[in-house]
Order: C-alpha cells, then structure tokens, then sequence
C-alpha cells in the first residue's frame, strides 16, 4: 500500500504583513500533481491544516478544493487535528465524509477506533491520534495518575490495543524527543511537550506531525514529513517535499521523498547596502519576489533603508544588520568615575558602549554643538 504522507499545512498563514494564500494554493496543486504521478491508496494529513483555530474562508475554501479533488480520485484521506486546529471544526461531518474516503479524526475521547483497509499483503490498521493535551487524557482515561505528554500518549496508545500481527499505522501530532526543530513550531519552552519515540514501536510506520523540519527519529517507522512551504527564516536552508511511504508485506517498508518548488523561496541574503542592491547582483540572484531576510553589514544605518530595499525585494520580511555595533558590547563604566567628566564625554563612552566603536569627528561635532545649544550651566 503507498500512502502519500503530509502534515503542517498551516493554511491561512501570514508571513509579518503578507499573506501566503496564493503561495498555498501553488503548493498544493504541485501536490496533487505528485499524488496524480504517485497514484498512492491513501493520503495523511497530520494535523494543523489551518494556522488558527478560527481560519479565514479563503483557507477552509483552499482546504474544501483540495480534499474534494483527493476524493474524486478515490483515494483514502486521513485526517487529524493538530494544536493549531480546533479538534471540533476538524472533526465536523466526520461521519458523513467518512463515506466518501475522506476520514477525520473525532474529538479524543479516550478510545481511537482504526479504520481498516486491505491490499494484496491483507489487512492495515489507521489509528487516528489528534493533538492532545496529558489534562485531556487523564480526563477521558479517568486516571489521575498520568503526568506529562510521555505518560499520557502511552497511556492512549496502550488503550488501542493494537493486534502486532497485522500492519498497524499511527497518525499523530507530537514533538518526540530527539526531533531538529526549526523556528516555527509552536513548542512548549524546555521541551515539556516531549514524547519518547519508542511509545511508537509497535506501529509499521508513524506518520507525525508538528516539527516542520523532514526527519525521521530513530529510523524509518517514525518520520515528520516537515511542512510543504518554509514558514521562518530558520528553514531557508531547508528541501521541502512529498513523503512517500510503501508498505508490503509486514515489515517491508519503503520511504522516498519528492520535492516540492515553491511560488516563491525564502532566502536570507548578506551584504553591504551596496553589494545588495547593485544590479549585476539582483538579476543574477533573482530574488526579487522572494520572501527575504536582509543583514546589512554597513557600520552606519542606511537611511529609509526598509523602504528603499524595498523596491527591489518586493517581499522584504526582515531588515538587520551585522557590524561592529550589534556585537556584543563591553560592560559600563563604574558610575563613580563619571561624576567629573563632562556631558560629551559621558555621551561619548555611552556611544561606544552602545555602538562597539568610537563617533567619528563630524559625529562628535554634532554632538557637541547640540550639547552647548540646550545644555545650562546648573546641569552641569
């Protein structure tokens, strides 16, 4: 059986003041394109399909558009809610859906029911864990004794009482522990959320979502298919694709991946004012429409430079700089020595302190003038 794996939609999702809607709907058509070469039995999507909990129209109608198509070729879709989802939108006409292919994950309620599909091999079990909080489990399970995610997610997956004999595949999102993560995830501070990865043995294959980063943890069987788009500058570097996994008979597996190419990349470039936007570089870059990361490495401010820059990276996200003054600085003077020294010599060591370098002649004579414009004799 060939399952299309897919996980971290995040469909409504803004980048600072722009939207990604169409940078969405460009991805997904390159997926449904991979599904119509693949030809896969099932497709999963684990959790977080939407950026909010309340998404926009235009997300839930980009969502409606993509599953309806998945459907019409009559392959299984599995479906669950991660913690950017609300689990009662996402499990809304699961029933009703549930006859068309298109199977979504209830509200946990303490007992996770698999839905079974059959191949030459027999039969494969899909169990459908949302995202979901040890309050939850221990109330559904009505054991107080569960403490932390590790406990809890044990516990409801104890409670399938999965037949290891047939080809079992799990469908949950969870941060397990060892997984790389990136910037975007939505993870609790000291990694309290963590969920050991061997809970999951027993399962043929994982398919997990919430770490946006492709990854497997351990080996093959447990894997984050990672999110079909960059949504932070911590994965410029990163390939996003397609997983792909086969399941034969038990215990054959086969993982590959397909990559995915954006609408638009997201780079972060570094350079002088000059060296970025001079215009041998720009074309041979072409990084025009990107969404764009800029570090300066000018030791004076550019002035307007978010706007100017602007004008040639038409989705300029961020604007830093590199230089001298954002190293880190040296500690302040002992106040006691300031008492005697006067006002532009304070400023001065302050410009220093806050900048790692001293004011240059026409920096100081401005200074110096200001000073004895609105300084009087009882400050000093």
């Amino acid at each position: 059986m060939k399952i299309v794996h897919l996980s971290d939609l995040h469909l409504g999702k803004r980048l600072g003041e722009f939207s990604l809607a169409e940078d969405q709907s460009f991805i997904l058509g390159q997926i449904l394109e991979i599904i119509g070469a693949e030809a896969p039995d099932a497709v999963i999507i684990a959790g977080d399909v939407y950026d909010k909990t309340v998404p926009p129209a235009e997300a839930v109608q980009l969502f409606s558009d993509f599953i309806t198509d998945i459907s019409r070729r009559n392959i299984q879709c599995f479906i669950i809610s991660g913690n950017h989802d609300s689990p009662e939108r996402i499990s809304f006409g699961s029933e009703v859906m549930s006859a068309g292919g298109v199977h979504l994950s209830p509200v946990y309620s303490g007992r996770v029911k698999p839905v079974t599909l059959t191949d030459e091999f027999g039969r494969i079990n899909f169990y459908m864990l949302p995202f979901v909080k040890p309050s939850t489990v221990r109330r559904c399970l009505d054991d107080e004794e569960l403490q932390g995610y590790g406990e809890a997610i044990a516990a409801a997956v104890n409670k399938m009482d999965i037949d290891e004999n047939e080809r079992n595949v799990l469908i949950t999102h969870q941060f397990v522990t060892g997984a790389e993560l990136s910037e975007s995830e939505d993870i609790s501070a000291g990694g309290s959320e963590s969920v050991p990865a061997d809970i999951f043995s027993g399962f043929d294959y994982t398919a997990l979502g919430h770490i946006h980063r492709p990854q497997n943890i351990g080996s093959e069987k447990i894997r984050y298919c990672g999110t079909p788009l960059k949504y932070s500058f911590s994965e410029a570097g990163q390939q996003k694709s397609v997983t792909v996994a086969e399941l034969r008979e038990k215990g054959a597996l086969e993982i590959k991946t397909v990559p995915l190419t954006p609408l638009r990349d997201m780079v972060e470039l570094k350079g002088s004012y000059e060296e970025l936007t001079d215009k041998s570089f720009l074309e041979s870059g072409g990084h025009g429409e990107d969404y764009v990361r800029l570090i300066l490495t000018d030791e004076e401010d550019v002035p307007d430079a978010l706007t100017k820059l602007r004008l040639r990276y038409h989705n300029l996200i961020r604007l830093d700089y590199d230089n001298k003054r954002t190293k880190q600085s040296a500690a302040l003077p002992d106040l006691a020595e300031t008492e005697d020294k006067p006002p532009i010599e304070l400023f001065a060591e302050f410009f220093d302190f806050r900048n790692n370098q001293p004011m240059s002649g026409e920096q100081r004579s401005f200074m110096e003038k200001l000073i004895n414009e609105t300084w009087t004799e009882e400050i000093y």
